[in-house]
């Protein structure tokens, strides 16, 4: 392998873009194909750091349990949180559309249960991305939620529901740090719990950004400095 002697690390969006495969299998099916083939077998790129970026699925989280330590995923906030009726039923929800799309219950507690496993193999990546509004909500809307502006409330949301609170900080500050082999960070930020509305949106640009949670309660927040 030509990148692992240089410290390169694959950061892989895992899915094929198949028009034959259905979207929901899309990654289970780039499991199977493609990343198979680079981690193991004749051909394998041996030792190379892998991410598996945002990964949405039971099939996705047992791969990399059952890879060498080389291997690692992150998880969005989004995947934690919701499944796909949260997007489709009742009416479509565009600002809850993202890529890898939302699946089935079964694989958002098993990706859910992963980040909250206090395994050094999975961390925090909120894979966020934000749009213009008009570009949501239109007949061919954009892929994207938008978190950033508050992801770490969001994940302390998720993890205090499940009881987990105590493996948010090596989810969020730790893991990904040890595993790319960096410095972890000396600064510290604090969360609180104290519940506030989020915007319906915020200005982007000449435009404006719907952000997740628009409109609703979140139980934390980040102390002012």
């Amino acid at each position: 392998c030509v990148t692992s002697p240089c410290g390169l690390v694959l950061e892989v969006h895992g899915e094929v873009t198949h028009a034959s495969v259905d979207t929901f299998d899309r990654e289970r099916v780039f499991l199977d194909e493609v990343l198979t083939g680079i981690v193991k077998g004749p051909h394998a790129a041996k030792g190379l750091k892998i991410v598996m970026e945002h990964i949405t699925t039971k099939e996705a989280v047992e791969f990399c349990l059952a890879a060498d330590s080389n291997v690692a995923a992150t998880i969005t906030p989004q995947h934690i949180l919701y499944n796909r009726n949260a997007m489709l039923v009742g009416g479509i929800r565009p600002h809850l559309y993202c890529l890898p799309i939302l699946k089935r219950e079964k694989h958002r507690e098993a990706v859910a249960a992963a980040a909250m496993s206090g395994n050094p193999k999975f961390f925090l990546g909120t894979d966020s991305a934000p749009h213009p509004k008009g570009a949501k909500e239109s007949a061919c809307g954009c892929a994207g939620v938008f978190s950033a502006h508050a992801a770490l409330p969001f994940y302390a949301s998720a993890f205090e529901k499940e009881g987990a609170l105590d493996k948010l900080e090596g989810f969020a500050s730790f893991h990904g740090a040890d595993f790319y082999g960096v410095p972890r960070n000396a600064g510290t930020v604090t969360l609180v719990k104290e519940p506030w509305a989020v915007p319906e949106t915020y200005a982007f640009g000449d435009d404006v950004v719907v952000p997740f949670f628009a409109g609703e309660n979140v139980d934390w927040r980040v102390k002012d400095a």
